[in-house]
Parts: structure tokens; sequence; C-alpha cells
């Protein structure tokens, strides 16, 4: 830094290469009655007082940006996104369709239900392919359109904070997880089908993202857990209510959802930019559903 040339009887208070910031430091201390000079000189703006008043203006300056730091605007960085949303969507669109249309249309149609659907005596004897199997099937049009248009929406923001790969394969995984825990808390003959144990736990990977720590930002509590506050209100508008919801589904898929996001959104961003990571994820997202139907139909026979 360029010493300044000094000034008779005056002292250097605050000094600056930008002019602003120069002109906001002689308003706060103008305002506390110290009179300044600015000047600029070898390319550096610079505030003189009195030498006399050298010791309170620094004191004055001093405060002012205390205060500016304890009152600063929180801006939220803004976060990264990552490719293959659109490519993740269309791949969850594809493979509920056509197990819809093998399941209703087909001959052996019930036996896609039978041989599939969440049956927690089943899945805690061994037939784990259930929890994955179930997240495809459906009752009707309508229970399926439901869970195409909620399915894409959150696969769609879960795609851009994750990448279609990674972000899929989580969703697959809070999903499955969901049934098991689903399972585990219900007597044998319970039953379960649906993708929402998925969406619901899209909607948790999203919470979870928003609650990573934010370094070096200050945050007071109500900031912190807005994000997990606002997925309480969505999970308690979207996943309650109707005489076939299966709240602890939806429920345990949230919480699944709140676990693999944790865990995902910790992943180093040079991964998530990765094509080769990002393809091998959706591979063993789509393997993950290929190789449990695959279980379910040999079983059958």
């Amino acid at each position: 830094m360029v010493k300044p040339t000094p000034i008779p009887n005056r002292a250097i208070v605050f000094q600056s290469d930008q002019r602003d910031a120069c002109m906001e430091s002689r308003l706060v201390l103008e305002a506390a009655g110290i009179s300044t000079e600015s000047v600029h000189q070898d390319g550096h703006w610079l505030l003189s007082v009195g030498s006399h008043d050298l010791g309170i203006a620094t004191a004055e300056l001093q405060a002012y940006q205390r205060d500016k730091s304890d009152t600063a605007v929180y801006v939220s960085p803004r976060a990264a996104v990552f490719g293959g949303a659109w490519a993740g969507v269309a791949s969850y669109t594809v493979v509920m369709l056509l197990v819809a249309l093998l399941s209703t249309m087909s001959a052996s149609g019930q036996l896609w239900k039978n041989v599939g659907m969440m049956r927690a005596g089943d899945v805690l004897s061994g037939q784990w392919w259930r929890a994955v199997t179930a997240l495809t099937l459906h009752v009707d049009a309508g229970h399926l359109l439901s869970n195409l248009l909620f399915g894409l929406v959150f696969g769609f923001m879960v795609g851009r904070i994750l990448g279609g790969g990674v972000g899929w394969l989580t969703i697959v995984a809070a999903g499955t997880f969901g049934n098991l825990a689903n399972a585990l808390v219900h007597d044998a003959s319970h039953t379960s089908i649906g993708a929402s144990t998925a969406v619901f736990g899209a909607l948790g990977v999203m919470v979870a993202h928003s609650l990573r720590p934010q370094l070096s930002i200050p945050q007071n509590a109500m900031r912190r857990w807005a994000p997990l506050i606002g997925g309480v209100l969505v999970f308690g508008f979207t996943g309650i209510g109707g005489e076939r919801t299966d709240v602890g589904a939806h429920l345990a898929g949230f919480l699944a959802g709140l676990m693999f996001g944790w865990l995902a959104c910790r992943m180093p961003e040079s991964y998530l930019a990765s094509r080769a990571v990002q393809c091998v994820a959706g591979l063993g997202a789509m393997m993950l559903v290929v190789s449990a139907w695959t279980a379910a139909i040999f079983a059958a026979h």
C-alpha cells in the first residue's frame, strides 16, 4: 500500500481505493459532528480529520462497521445447477407408464400387482424387491396421474440441485427405504402401492439441500430452519388426507429423503458436475428397479 503524503495539522482516519467507501465514512463522521476533508492522492481516496479528533473519529468508524456487520442483509448464494433433470423426469415418466400399461392391459396384469405390491409380512420375510416394485404400481389412472404430476415437479427440482442421475438414485433409495421402514411398523397384512413414498422422498431431499450449512454466512434460528418448516407444511397439505392415503409411507419417505438428501448434498460439486458420475448413478437407479421386478417375476414362478 502506498504511504499517503502527510497533511499538515490533520490525521488520516480512512483510506480506500473506492470513492464511495470514502464518502460513506465521511457521512458517518459528519453526522457525528466531526469535520472532515477528502482528497484523491496517488490513486487512493483519503479522509482526514483534525489531529485532535483522530481518536473519536476512529472510534466512530469502528462502531459503524460493527453495526453494519450485525445488521447486514443476508443474501442467499445461488445454488449450483446440474444437468440431467429433464432426462431424469423423462425416464421416470416412461417407467411409470410402462408398468401401468403392463399391469392393467396385459393378461397377467393382476399378477404384476400381486407380486409387486408392498406387503409388510412378505417384505420382512425376505422379499425385499417389493419395497422397490411397489413404487411403480398404482391403484387407478387418477392415482397414477397424481404421482406423475408431483413426481415430475419434485423430481425435476431434485435433478437441478443434484443432477439427473444422482438425484433419481437418491429419490429411489429414499422411496425404497421408506417402504422398508413402513413395513416395520405395520402388521404383516398391511399393503401399499404407489410412487408417493418416493415423491415425498424427493421433497425431503429438497429440504435437506436447503438445510445444508452455509459457511461464513450468519443465520438466525428462523432462517436456518425455515426450509424444514416449509417442507413440513407442504407435507401436511399434500401427504395427509384421503381414505386410501398411507400417511405412514409418506412420512417414512419424507424422513428417508431428509437422510439420503443430507448425504447426497455433501458430495463434492466436482462429482455432481461429472457426466460419468451422473450416468452411473442414473443407471444404478434404473438397474435397482429392473432387478427388483426381475426378482419379483422369478419368485412368482
